[in-house]
């Protein structure tokens, strides 16, 4: 069973920057694609980044030119660097590997990711 860690959140002005990270245990972390996912309060979780085991990425609308995700294969560690935050990317940040009908592992603790002067 894989089990995933993300760390990396925080509080941050509005305009700034951070960098999540996500660490996987298990041996299925580099056949699979990996996605950042967040949830703000009342909200539904939702997909923003996404990164297929070759690299190929997909980015939400709200996060395009922002956000960049990438992965590192040998470390099983994927990353979302956030630039240019807004108060509405206030969210609790998890990963997972997409699927459907619904993601691949159980949902890690997520880090929190706050944007507020």
């Amino acid at each position: 069973q894989v089990q995933l860690v993300e760390s990396g959140g925080g509080l941050v002005q509005p305009g700034g920057s951070l960098r999540l990270s996500c660490a996987a245990s298990g041996s299925r972390f580099s056949i699979n694609s990996m996605g950042w996912y967040r949830q703000a309060p009342g909200k539904q979780r939702e997909l923003v980044a996404s990164t297929t085991p070759r690299g190929r990425t997909w980015y939400a609308d709200s996060v395009k030119g922002r956000f960049t995700i990438s992965r590192d294969n040998a470390k099983k560690t994927v990353y979302l660097q956030m630039i240019s935050l807004k108060p509405e990317d206030t969210a609790v940040y998890y990963c997972n590997a997409p699927a459907l009908p619904s993601p691949l592992w159980p949902w890690g603790q997520g880090t929190q990711v706050t944007v507020s002067t």
